[in-house]
């Protein structure tokens, strides 16, 4: 009745066989894995910097369940040779990976998941850009001015510390994937990279967050990462 959520109500999200969870496993099993990785990420991030650790852990869970509708468009559920982008323009392109958070709200109605659930759901991404897909449209279209709002998630900017160690891991995690080489130095610098972009873009101002925080952050995340690709 009030929007409070239990510990208890925490534990049960957390149950992979949850049917939205379960739905998520099935039909974009590589999103599901990315899921689960980064809960740990998250959950650990928060643990130190201060915040909900519980609530974090199940919010990572889910804040990607909108994939389950078109899975075909991201890469983790990609097994190679043609992509579903080919041949799409660009901001259709942007438009199909940003359908995600609306969908994901659609499907955390449909599974009547709590309101703290859907704040991972949508602002996972805050406002960024799809810069992939913006980067090449410009690169297409030198003599033109890009329309950035096809390229850009609605947000909101993320409005809790927990938030803003989901948006840091997710990106993170995600890149890490693309690395040639896992060194320190390497990992290091793509953290470095990731989350000093992030706070230049803005992403981080609508919460009370303290450098200390986010230094405390960038390492926990950087160890997390050795560990993951560590021979």
């Amino acid at each position: 009745i009030f929007g409070f959520i239990s510990g208890f109500t925490l534990v049960e999200l957390c149950d992979t066989n949850n049917p939205s969870l379960r739905e998520l496993s099935e039909k974009a099993p590589g999103t599901f894995q990315h899921s689960v990785m980064l809960s740990n990420l998250v959950e650990s991030v928060v643990r130190e910097i201060g915040g909900k650790p519980l609530l974090a852990r199940a919010g990572a869970l889910y804040h990607d369940i909108g994939k389950t509708y078109a899975p075909e468009y991201f890469i983790e559920n990609q097994n190679g040779g043609k992509s579903a982008h080919d041949g799409l323009p660009y901001e259709e392109s942007a438009q199909k990976i940003i359908a995600h958070v609306t969908k994901g709200v659609e499907f955390a109605a449909k599974y009547k998941l709590p309101d703290q659930i859907v704040d991972f759901i949508e602002q996972h991404h805050g406002t960024s850009v799809t810069r992939y897909f913006y980067n090449s449209w410009v690169n297409a279209n030198p003599d033109k001015t890009a329309d950035i709002t096809k390229f850009q998630y609605p947000g909101p900017k993320p409005q809790s510390v927990e938030l803003i160690a989901m948006m840091m891991a997710d990106a993170i995690e995600a890149a890490s994937r693309t690395l040639k080489v896992y060194s320190h130095e390497s990992i290091s610098a793509l953290v470095n990279n990731i989350v000093d972009a992030q706070m230049k873009d803005g992403q981080y101002e609508d919460v009370d967050i303290t450098m200390k925080q986010i230094g405390k952050a960038k390492q926990i995340l950087i160890s997390k990462i050795e560990n993951i690709y560590h021979s």
